[in-house]
């Protein structure tokens, strides 16, 4: 039994003083307030809970900031996709999971426990499955392990490329998998999963699974999460009316069994009707800011989706920029450059949009992980402790620490970082970092000689 004292500490929504956390066994196994500290706990002064990344394609990390350049022609989603295309088709697994293990510490010292891998890089270059066919869900395992993150593995379905069962194409020759196929891919998952990580799956996107085939997938994930690109970008949305006469979200809610295992990520392209239907359905939309301005995809309409009761957890996609604190913090901007107004992401209950922000995506994001999320018993002790002494914190209790550290802290509001129970991070640096760095370092030089 080990134990960590915090002055103050957000407890199961609330904030309390003087608090004694108990872990045993990288769990939470007693929270009591007002108390002093006992010998040989270790002290801190601010304590929150780890939040989840719903999203992530690890491998992506290695592209930030290769794609930010103009050209001739039009730059949208569709002419960064053909670089990814580019950049993947160079990865190794040793390369996959040296990127992985360099965007998971990236993510635990922004305040990240959890990460949901949205895993499509199955085969190897040739397209020709490796002879472990889980072999790159192994890496981003092993890259989880390394770096201490808890992961939600994902497998993607991807079949086709387009609506209506469009043949693959030789880009996409690394990702294709029939159902069977799949199966295989899921079951290994599974072997290459500890105790602490769950599994789903991915059905990647409605352009790339036929309606039979979506009906299929949500039996392979056995009780686990749900999770499907949706409504990014207008093409899409044209695309999908073209070939069924509906909108994305609109087809998806009146043919599949979307319920609250279900994450619908992004979603920046919904009529009214749309938004409030995801919202009434109990599915968790998965917005990742960053990714979702960088691609331009569009403004996810929250002040709408979340005035209807509509849950929401927030991922980091792309990884071109890794930052828990940014990525609500966009959130609640994007909506003031659409809405032309402030604290929209709030309410009279709770004014503070720091905390609106950190509540809601701590919820909705252990929701679409499949986990137990916050600083309560029973819950993994993935704990987060923020620095005092930052000035953005300086004189500052209560959710004013959320708002400090969400909106004015820039770097250095996280202090320490516990995933079940073993710190990772320690005072803003994760604990492998150097190892983690150098192993990135050399990848990349590899990759882009």
């Amino acid at each position: 039994m080990a134990a960590i004292w915090f002055d103050t500490a957000w407890v199961a929504g609330v904030w309390q003083t003087s608090v004694r956390i108990e872990i045993e066994n990288g769990v939470i196994a007693g929270i009591t307030a007002g108390v002093a500290a006992a010998p040989g706990d270790e002290r801190h002064a601010v304590g929150v809970p780890g939040l989840c990344s719903v999203h992530s394609h690890a491998f992506q990390r290695g592209m930030a900031g290769l794609t930010e350049r103009g050209g001739p022609g039009d730059d949208d989603f569709w002419t960064w996709r053909q670089l990814m295309y580019s950049f993947l088709d160079r990865i190794d697994p040793d390369d996959a999971e040296a990127i992985a293990a360099r965007a998971y510490a990236d993510m635990l010292e922004t305040g990240f426990t959890r990460v949901g891998e949205f895993h499509y890089l199955h085969h190897a270059q040739d397209g020709s499955a490796y002879a472990d066919p889980a072999e790159m869900i192994g890496r981003i395992a092993a890259a989880g392990r390394e770096s201490g993150i808890g992961l939600t593995l994902l497998p993607v379905f991807y079949a086709h490329s387009g609506f209506g069962g469009a043949q693959g194409t030789a880009a996409q020759r690394r990702f294709l998998s029939d159902l069977d196929g799949f199966a295989r891919l899921v079951e290994g998952a599974r072997r290459h999963a500890d105790g602490d990580t769950n599994v789903g799956v991915a059905p990647h996107s409605l352009r790339a699974v036929t309606p039979d085939e979506l009906a299929a997938l949500p039996a392979l994930a056995a009780g686990g999460p749900v999770h499907i690109h949706i409504a990014e970008q207008m093409r899409e949305v044209a695309d999908c009316i073209a070939w069924s006469g509906a909108r994305p979200v609109e087809w998806l809610l009146a043919n599949a069994p979307v319920d609250r295992r279900w994450c619908l990520v992004h979603a920046t392209q919904m009529t009214d009707a749309e938004t409030d239907a995801l919202a009434a359905s109990g599915a968790v939309a998965g917005l990742c800011p960053i990714t979702e301005a960088n691609l331009g995809d569009g403004i996810f309409p929250a002040v709408r989706y979340l005035a209807a009761g509509g849950a929401f957890g927030i991922g980091t996609d792309s990884n071109v920029l890794i930052d828990a604190a940014e990525e609500l913090r966009l959130l609640e901007y994007s909506q003031r450059l659409a809405h032309r107004a402030r604290g929209l992401i709030a309410s009279a209950a709770r004014p503070s949009v720091g905390a609106t922000l950190f509540a809601g995506a701590l919820s909705g994001g252990a929701q679409a992980l499949g986990v137990a999320g916050g600083i309560v018993p029973g819950a993994s002790a993935d704990i987060v402790s923020l620095d005092a002494g930052h000035d953005a914190l300086a004189g500052r209790s209560g959710d004013a620490l959320f708002d400090g550290w969400i909106f004015a802290a820039r770097t250095g509001a996280v202090d320490c970082v516990w995933r079940r129970g073993r710190k990772v991070v320690s005072g803003g640096r994760h604990v492998a970092a150097d190892a983690i760095s150098a192993a990135y370092r050399r990848t990349m030089k590899k990759l882009l000689a």
